[in-house]
Order: C-alpha cells, then sequence, then structure tokens
C-alpha cells in the first residue's frame, strides 16, 4: 500500500506538445493546494519523452500559465529527455525477468486481425480506452525466434506480457483511491491490469511508454501522492503493477473530475480547447479561472 514519508510531495506532469487549457489548470491548482494544505512540496515534471511532439514553445508557455495562475514549485524541474538511463534500465529489469517481448505487427495488422476474428463472430477484448488487446503470436516465440526477428532490423515494439506479470506478482493489487472514480470508486481499489493486455513499455519513436516513465519517475522525485484527472483513473491498474514487477513504492492516488467541453467530450491540446493563454488574452483573471473551475 502506499508508501509513507514524513513530508508529503505532489507533482504536475504536463508535456510540453500543445498549450495548456482549463483542464490542466485543475490539475496543477489541485495539486498546489492539497500541498499546501498538508505543509508538502509540489514539483513540476515535464514529460517529453515523445520528442516527435514536444517542443521548446510549449515548455515556455507553460511556466508562462503556472506563473500566471500564481503557481510555484519546489526544486528544479525534471525533464523525461534528461533521464532516458533511467527508462532503460527499467525495461532491461523487466526483460531479465523474462516479463516482455518484442512485437512486430503494425497498427494495420493489428486492425486487420481484429476486424477478422470479430467478422468472424469471436468477441474481441478492449481495454478501458476501447482499443484491441494486441493479437501477435509473439509471445509464445522461442528465444531463437525472436533473436532472429529482432537481429533482422524490424521496427518493433517492447509489450509487457500480462499474463507472465500477473503470474509474477502472484496477488491481488490495489491502490489508495483519495478521490472518486468514474463508477464512484474510492477508499481501497482493487486493480485490475490485465484488463489492458500486454501493454507497450517501449517503442522506436518514444524510449519509454507513458506506463513505465510515470512509475520511475514518482520514485525517483519520492511522490507521496499522485493527483491527476479522472480518465487515467483505469491506467493505474498498469502502475500498481510495474510497482510491485520494479519494487517501487505506491503513492496514494486521487482523480479529479474532468473539465467538459460544451459538447461533453474532455478538453484537448490539440483542438484548442479553452487555452490559458487565449482566456489570459481575453481579459480573464487567475481568480477568475478560479472561479471557473473550483
Amino acid at each position: 500500500m502506499p508508501s509513507k514519508s514524513p513530508r508529503p510531495v505532489f507533482r504536475f506532469a504536463p508535456s510540453p506538445n500543445g498549450l495548456l487549457h482549463l483542464g490542466h489548470a485543475l490539475s496543477a491548482i489541485t495539486n498546489a493546494d492539497m500541498a499546501a494544505a498538508c505543509g508538502g512540496r509540489f514539483l513540476l515534471r515535464i514529460e517529453d519523452i515523445d520528442a516527435t511532439r514536444c517542443r521548446p514553445e510549449f515548455e515556455a508557455s507553460i511556466f508562462e500559465d503556472l506563473a500566471w495562475l500564481g503557481l510555484s514549485w519546489q526544486g528544479s524541474v525534471r525533464r523525461q529527455s534528461e533521464h532516458l538511463p533511467l527508462y532503460a534500465r527499467g525495461l532491461e529489469r523487466l526483460k531479465d525477468l523474462g516479463l516482455v517481448y518484442p512485437a512486430f505487427m503494425t497498427r494495420g495488422e493489428i486492425r486487420a486481425a481484429v476486424a477478422s476474428a470479430e467478422g468472424a463472430g469471436q468477441p474481441w477484448p478492449r481495454d478501458p480506452d476501447g482499443a484491441p488487446h494486441y493479437p501477435g503470436p509473439e509471445r509464445g516465440w522461442s528465444a531463437a525466434e525472436r533473436a532472429a526477428a529482432l537481429a533482422s532490423g524490424r521496427p518493433h515494439v517492447w509489450r509487457l506480457d500480462m499474463a507472465l506479470a500477473l503470474q509474477a506478482v502472484g496477488a491481488q493489487l490495489f491502490w489508495e483511491e483519495t478521490g472518486v472514480g468514474p463508477q464512484g470508486e474510492t477508499g481501497v481499489v482493487p486493480a485490475d491490469p490485465a484488463a489492458w493486455g500486454d501493454v507497450v513499455l517501449s517503442r522506436s519513436d518514444a524510449p519509454s511508454s507513458y506506463h513505465l516513465c510515470v512509475v520511475l519517475d514518482d520514485a525517483a522525485q519520492d511522490v507521496t501522492h499522485v493527483v491527476r484527472g479522472r480518465d487515467l483513473f483505469h491506467a493505474t491498474a498498469v502502475h500498481r503493477l510495474l510497482q510491485s514487477l520494479l519494487s517501487l513504492p505506491a503513492p496514494f492516488y486521487h482523480h479529479h473530475r474532468l473539465v467538459l467541453g460544451p459538447d461533453g467530450r474532455k478538453l484537448s491540446k490539440s483542438l484548442g480547447d479553452t487555452g490559458l493563454s487565449a482566456l489570459r488574452a481575453a481579459g480573464l483573471s487567475p481568480e477568475d479561472v478560479r472561479a471557473l473551475l473550483l
């Protein structure tokens, strides 16, 4: 269960792949307010592992928006791009445990395989975000077959063998939820990592996945309270599994409500929804933003 620390540690961890919007403001303000209320530390982490989408100008706008909101953080900013060896060591540890495998099917091949199965009347499992579980045969390959495929230079990702990982843990996993989940879940929540299938832990265009990075970063920063949007509630199950496999401490989790647009969908950076810079340009004050959110 959650680690015990003499001083609580919270973190806001945006990705610099777009402008912050009201949903990010809610998360940042909630983290900062909760840290202040319990005498804890509030940290800033820049999740810039995706070099193809993250840009310096977006990172600069994050600092500008947080300063405008009146938020400050303790210590230096942690950037994922500066800690790639940490993520590589985590993946190697899972390889040494025999819990990951290289997967070579393309997105198109996955879609075709799933469509074929469903067209034949075979129900196909999907994860909580609606994506189909990986159908590839590689989890059953021999070491020689995997080595030959890797030596060929074929593009691939590394996936967690969920069945073997759960077998290695050998016990029911839980997390302590101080917020409220999508179905009203709170308190001690059972984790169901199997619902996600064989998740990706590393790919060619990003040296580590969100799942692996976040648990390693939280442990490295001694984070005791993870406060984030409810859209990541179910992903916590994968994070608890990786924490158990890698002998990492388990923080408390607090999932807050999402800020929705007029059409009822979650706000998105890619669509430019209610960007903080646009609200500032329109004459809103930080107090106005708080009034909209809290």
